[in-house]
């Protein structure tokens, strides 16, 4: 559905493409979630044991800053991973200030059962792509998410 935000050309067309891009991420997003391949966690649960199983422990900041997520909605999926028994928090021994969030047995388990179905359900999302409009495509999503930083 375009935009119906009477602009300019300019404005028009920024508009659509930012719609056609979300519709699209969130589409890829939904069938994912419907497959299965996140063991019924959110996309945030998945993405903070995701994190922590292949760059290891690490502080909530780390997580907000690399899933791109508000601290607070960080410290809620935070809340939610530890009552499950996938995540625990420990105080850093050296500097009492920092909490380190690690994988339980538990989590370090699912994780690892779910994750390779998890990638063939993606690389089957993406083949509709050619391998060059996969890298294309990677390449203006990068352009665009670091311009203005």
């Amino acid at each position: 559905m375009p935009t119906h935000y009477p602009g300019n050309a300019q404005e028009v067309l920024a508009l659509n493409t930012l719609i056609k891009l979300t519709r699209a991420a969130e589409s890829v997003l939904a069938r994912l979630q419907r497959q299965g391949t996140m063991a019924n966690l959110t996309i945030s649960q998945f993405g903070v044991l995701e994190s922590l199983y292949h760059l290891g422990p690490m502080c909530p900041s780390d997580l907000s800053t690399k899933l791109l997520k508000s601290g607070g909605n960080i410290t809620l999926v935070l809340d939610n991973l530890e009552k499950q028994g996938l995540v625990q928090r420990e105080r850093d021994t050296r500097d009492r200030r920092m909490v380190i969030v690690s994988l339980t047995p538990a989590g370090h388990d699912l994780i690892s059962q779910v994750f390779p179905t998890h990638v063939a359900a993606v690389v089957a999302e993406m083949s509709y792509l050619t391998p060059a409009e996969q890298q294309l495509l990677g390449d203006l999503c990068r352009k665009l998410g670091k311009a203005g930083t």
